[in-house]
């Protein structure tokens, strides 16, 4: 009985989590007063991210420089563009800096970065929709057809690195 117990409140668990692996995620957009596109303000919603492997992170700004070793990791692997996409979706609600401040700067990373895709997220949208992690350093792996392939909250250690690198190029 104490088994059963256990599997049932595991498999509840799991299915309050909107992450979950090799599953699609619902759909989320990101607009208006929640946020948006870097580049013009418009909606981004997260059905986009489909027909190329894709690489999101989800910061927290006070975090940003948390898993720069993946970031170089995967500047040095020059994936081909036409199969690889990059997302950064900052959370301007995890932190205390002013989010004209953090625009700024995101706007200067648009035009530095063109083929990364940068959105504002001012209300924790993914945080409250998907469940990751808040006031952190996501990192979520999406296969062509959206699939979540990887997941990974905090500092990415060596290992975790190699194990999305890996997956990054079976699924391109």
């Amino acid at each position: 009985m104490k088994l059963k117990t256990i599997l049932l409140a595991s498999l509840l668990t799991l299915n309050l989590s909107a992450l979950t692996l090799g599953e699609v995620p619902k759909a989320v957009t990101i607009s208006d007063d929640n946020g948006g596109l870097v580049k013009d303000s418009s909606a981004w919603n997260s059905s986009s991210i489909k027909n190329k492997v894709f690489v999101m992170f989800y910061v927290d700004p006070d975090e940003k420089d948390l898993n720069n070793e993946f970031s170089a990791a995967l500047k040095a692997k020059k994936y081909d563009r036409a199969k690889y996409g990059s997302l950064a979706i900052i959370n301007l609600a995890a932190t205390w800096k002013p989010n004209f401040v953090i625009e700024s700067i995101l706007k200067s990373k648009q035009e530095e970065f063109p083929d990364t895709i940068y959105v504002k997220d001012k209300n924790s949208v993914l945080v409250n929709e998907w469940q990751i992690t808040d006031n952190n350093s996501d990192i979520i792996i999406f296969s062509k057809d959206g699939k979540v392939i990887f997941y990974k909250d905090g500092k990415m250690e060596a290992s975790d690195i190699q194990t999305a690198l890996k997956l990054i190029e079976e699924n391109l």
